[in-house]
């Protein structure tokens, strides 16, 4: 009985809170009628009643009819999120990975409060304010809860460095840490440039801008862009970007919708990489803003689009704030390329459904035919490399031996302080057989039984890659990994 009671409370709620969303909350006599209702529940209900968590399920019910992007986000939640989309947060400024049950700094960050302290790759943090963190099963959430706070607030932890047989104290001022935008900006050889975006946040268009005018410098010819699995972010971002590589009064994007005009969206100027030869790279895991540029560069036959389908997001939200600091984002409009294609994935209220091909024929700027189809079809298809394990190499990632390994090896190169032209000129063959020994040691000599060459051979690449990474940062791990990535291979030959 509870239980129906419970269900048939929520979707009153439900109810009223759809009377109340469609009038934007401008009735003071329906919000009264509701203060009432919660007012006599409150009093009268037989049971006590988190009337939070009723009330927020009931808002995510009404959602579920909407599409699959609408969303509430509770007032927590939004602050992680818009930390996530202003470019920094206030933390101890460590990279860190959970390694057999503990929390280990993987690397300071340059300038943080942490390295700033003294704090070494390889420390491990056992206590925060003299809680117990290690072998206690703690999650990456968990571990940021404890370590981000707010500016100028400080907190205690206690590590164990190797070596050392007494814990070390530390109070750490916590600051504000930048959260990069651009993974890598590099020189791929003389001619070609690459950047990898992880997002389209606040400090995006900043840190993009700052990349290319570094790599022009050196001589960059050739711009390849990777959006591989980046799920989006500010509209405005993307569209700056995309002022770049167009020529003046070019059509980006427009938007559309039921209660919102037809809006164009035009470049502005002749952008800085407008005589740059341009790729963009995209797969599954590429939406929204990243599929706004790809449509169009597409559709102004621009560059070269390589890679898989992308995700297929066509829908623009606007956040609302509401009064208890949570955040309401809904969509308003549909976004289209150039051409007129709207590359949303069909669905039914909030679920995506299975897609029918859109037989509508579109034309890009020169007249190359394209289509819909749920996403931006690349003109060089990369496929699926069907002979190599996915679901096998996810699980030896997922048990923590390898960035284990990489660990420990970039400590001892730390140590003999290698240059980078010495490391480059290291045989990755030499960092599997060291591998295989730590397994051994380990006791795991099975830990790789079953892999074929082209697993090995992704271990070899990536070993060697992790390893510079946790030594010089991201840049060296995208440079290695870039002589055994299809996409950026296929990239540097298309002409």
């Amino acid at each position: 009985m509870k239980k129906n009671l419970l269900e048939i409370l929520k979707y009153t709620l439900f109810i009223i809170l759809g009377v109340l969303i469609s009038d934007w909350f401008s009735s003071d006599q329906k919000k009264s009628k509701i203060e009432s209702i919660l007012k006599i529940i409150e009093k009268n209900y037989v049971d006590s009643i988190n009337f939070n968590s009723l009330y927020e399920s009931s808002i995510n019910d009404i959602l579920l009819n909407l599409d699959p992007h609408s969303s509430y986000i509770d007032a927590e939640k939004f602050n992680t999120v818009k930390e996530d989309m202003q470019g920094s947060f206030s933390g101890i400024g460590v990279q860190f990975s959970i390694i057999n049950d503990t929390i280990v700094v993987v690397a300071p960050i340059a300038g943080g409060p942490s390295e700033k302290l003294g704090i070494l790759s390889g420390d491990k943090i056992v206590y925060v304010e003299k809680e117990l963190v290690a072998n206690v099963k703690i999650k990456n959430e968990d571990v940021i809860k404890k370590l981000r706070g707010k500016k100028g607030s400080s907190v205690n932890v206690d590590i164990h460095r190797n070596g050392n047989n007494k814990l070390i104290s530390y109070n750490i001022i916590r600051d504000d840490i930048p959260l990069k935008s651009v993974d890598a900006s590099i020189m791929l050889d003389n001619n070609i440039g690459y950047i990898k975006l992880n997002r389209f946040a606040a400090t995006t268009y900043e840190e993009f801008s700052l990349g290319v005018e570094n790599l022009l410098t050196r001589g960059m010819k050739k711009l390849i862009l990777d959006l591989r699995n980046n799920p989006g972010g500010y509209l405005g971002v993307a569209i700056n970007i995309c002022d770049d590589f167009l020529n003046a009064n070019q059509l980006i994007v427009y938007t559309q919708g039921n209660k919102r005009a037809k809006d164009e969206i035009y470049s502005t100027k002749n952008g800085s990489l407008t005589n740059t030869d341009l790729v963009i790279l995209i797969d599954e895991g590429s939406a929204s803003a990243s599929e706004i540029i790809a449509g169009a560069v597409q559709d102004n036959d621009r560059g070269t689009i390589i890679g898989r389908r992308s995700f297929g997001k066509g829908l623009v939200q606007e956040q609302i704030k509401l009064n208890d600091n949570s955040v309401l984002r809904i969509t308003t409009q549909r976004y289209y390329t150039p051409s007129g294609r709207c590359i949303q994935k069909p669905y039914k209220k909030n679920n995506l459904v299975e897609e029918v091909f859109d037989s509508t024929v579109y034309k890009t700027k020169s007249g190359r035919e394209v289509y819909a189809s749920g996403g931006i079809n690349p003109d060089i298809i990369i496929e699926v490399d069907s002979n190599l394990n996915y679901l096998k190499l996810n699980e030896l990632m997922s048990l923590g031996l390898i960035n284990e390994f990489c660990l420990d090896e970039s400590i001892k190169f730390r140590e003999i302080n290698i240059s980078k032209e010495d490391f480059l000129n290291l045989n990755e063959n030499k960092f599997y057989s060291n591998f295989l020994l730590f397994l051994d040691l380990k006791d795991k000599p099975n830990y790789i039984n079953g892999i074929g060459e082209k697993e090995k051979q992704f271990l070899r690449n990536f070993l060697i890659s992790k390893i510079a990474q946790n030594i010089w940062g991201d840049e060296m791990y995208y440079f290695l990994q870039a002589k055994n990535d299809e996409f950026i291979k296929t990239a540097i030959s298309n002409n």
